[in-house]
């Protein structure tokens, strides 16, 4: 099932999102175009794991960690699919990077690997933008529009070994499968949660597979995530 949220008529409504553009409450049924779509959801953080893919290590020259590796990025850091991404004026090398990212369903803390699923409404999509010029791991990954999160949850989705690309003006930049995650995601959110006490709506991102590159005003970006769908956005300018 899809859970989308959308600015119609009567507001902001939640609901079952199908395939031929039609958004269902409880009450009533709106006809939505993916332009009407606002982020699925409305964290309260967004928890970001980096370096969980091998290969992004060695194109990196980036060190293993020996546990998840984590940053966290501000609720201004959303925007929904469909909608331009901001290119900061403090920053000349701004770079994409196509993750799969779950969604918190209910306040919770302390959740054991096997306890994760019961914790999570569903999984998204969210593009870990960076101002990779800028000094220190906040200044680069936390700014307004850094985080692009959508179209919609997915909530019937088993996150291991699923295929994913990211395409840049419509040529393939990344290609990989979640099978080669360093920490699953169940894994890194019980990690996650002996530190935080999550909330609904929370979001937790989970890395990006090898080549996420630079990207310039004007460009469009697609990441795709097989079982979910895909978030598209292009670059203000």
């Amino acid at each position: 099932m899809r859970l989308a949220r959308a600015r119609t008529r009567d507001g902001v409504v939640s609901g079952e999102y199908d395939p031929d553009g039609v958004l269902e409450t409880d009450d009533e049924s709106y006809e939505i175009d993916s332009e009407e779509l606002l982020a699925p959801c409305e964290p309260s953080a967004l928890y970001c794991v980096g370096r969980n893919y091998a290969e992004t290590l060695d194109q990196m020259e980036y060190e293993r960690p020996e546990e998840p590796d984590f940053f966290i990025k501000p609720p201004v850091s959303v925007i929904p699919t469909e909608t331009a991404i901001p290119y900061p004026s403090f920053s000349e090398e701004v770079t994409y990077a196509g993750e799969l990212a779950a969604v918190i369903d209910r306040e919770c803390k302390n959740l054991a690997p096997e306890d994760v699923s019961e914790a999570v409404r569903g999984y998204t999509i969210m593009n870990d933008v960076d101002a990779l010029d800028q000094p220190g791991r906040t200044a680069r990954k936390a700014f307004d529009g850094s985080g692009p999160l959508g179209p919609w949850i997915e909530t019937d989705l088993d996150p291991t070994g699923i295929g994913m690309h990211t395409e840049i003006n419509g040529e393939r930049r990344q290609e990989a499968n979640t099978e080669l995650m360093l920490f699953d995601p169940f894994e890194t959110i019980s990690f996650l949660s002996e530190r935080f006490t999550f909330a609904p709506g929370d979001v937790i991102a989970f890395g990006s597979p090898a080549n996420p590159g630079t990207i310039q005003p004007g460009d469009e970006i697609e990441i795709t995530y097989e079982g979910i769908g895909t978030l598209r956005n292009t670059v203000e300018g």
